[in-house]
């Protein structure tokens, strides 16, 4: 049964995902990437790590797609207003996908599918667990990420304000 929903949220994902490519109306776009996300969170559930999938769903389909939708709907999309991309540019984009798809199936091949779970690695993802790994074993990496969001945070406020008049 497990098998049968992997492979349906990985068709979804998959069919998802291109729509949010193919689609003409950027607003069909965000909301099929709404529908990527949350089939990734599917495959999160399908891996036992229930906090990354709540994290996943609250951080990427909430507050992303939010600001998407807000960028979406300050600017300007006229079809006038959009640059006319010549075959040359449309044929590198081809190559150059193509070229990441060799890539990524060449990696891939590699890749043992049947990965045996053993009894310690099967509650891995649930929130005690990755808290008490968080906390013991990579706590430095921890508090220097938080350094560098406190230093992005402070850098986005100084850029943010604004300049006195003279």
């Amino acid at each position: 049964m497990t098998e049968y929903i992997f492979y349906f949220l990985s068709f979804l994902a998959l069919m998802s995902a291109v729509m949010v490519v193919a689609s003409k109306n950027p607003v069909h776009s965000v909301l099929y990437l709404i529908i990527t996300f949350f089939a990734i969170a599917g495959h999160y559930v399908l891996l036992n790590a229930q906090f990354l999938a709540a994290v996943h769903v609250i951080v990427y389909a909430g507050a992303i797609m939010v600001l998407f939708l807000y960028v979406i709907m300050l600017l300007n999309l006229n079809k006038d207003a959009e640059p006319h991309k010549s075959n040359l540019i449309k044929f590198a984009a081809v190559v150059s996908g193509g070229i990441m798809l060799t890539v990524l199936v060449a990696a891939l091949k590699g890749v043992d599918s049947q990965m045996a779970i053993t009894g310690s690695e099967r509650n891995i993802g649930l929130v005690k667990n990755l808290g008490n790994i968080l906390f013991t074993e990579y706590l430095f990496p921890f508090e220097v990420s938080s350094v560098l969001f406190l230093a992005a945070m402070v850098g986005a406020v100084m850029l943010g304000k604004n300049e006195p008049k003279q």
